[in-house]
């Protein structure tokens, strides 16, 4: 499996795993710092991230919770490179997202906000225990 930046042409399968459409996730790739994980010539999940202050902050995960916490390794190396944390946040109903955030030693920070009546847990990672 390898882990690379996305491109425009991925587009088309980001949005495939997410059920959103092409031109958002194309929107993404332009907007954010997207890594795919492409298995032969498939793209089989992502992660898209931006730095803001002192945080990276993972806009989008997707992908089985192994692929994930792989994905999520991403970030957290732009993080440690800037002495900065990385945050997260799962919604209630994704337990591949939950599950990747374990295995890649994210701790749990507490409620984070609703999207469109969903609640959200913010999970956090930082080179001095998530502070």
């Amino acid at each position: 499996m390898d882990i690379r930046d996305a491109v425009e042409a991925d587009a088309e399968r980001m949005a495939n795993l997410t059920g959103s459409p092409k031109d958002v996730m194309r929107n993404l790739v332009h907007d954010r710092t997207v890594r795919v994980a492409e298995e032969g010539d498939e793209v089989a999940g992502f992660v898209s991230f931006d730095a803001q202050n002192e945080t990276v902050h993972v806009t989008q995960l997707e992908g089985d919770p192994e692929l994930g916490a792989r994905l999520l390794g991403e970030p957290r190396r732009f993080a440690e490179r800037e002495g900065m944390s990385v945050e997260l946040l799962v919604p209630q109903d994704d337990e591949n997202a939950r599950a990747a955030a374990d295995r890649a030693e994210f701790d749990e920070y507490g409620p984070g906000p609703q999207f469109d009546g969903t609640r959200t847990t913010r999970y956090r990672w930082g080179p001095d225990g998530g502070e």
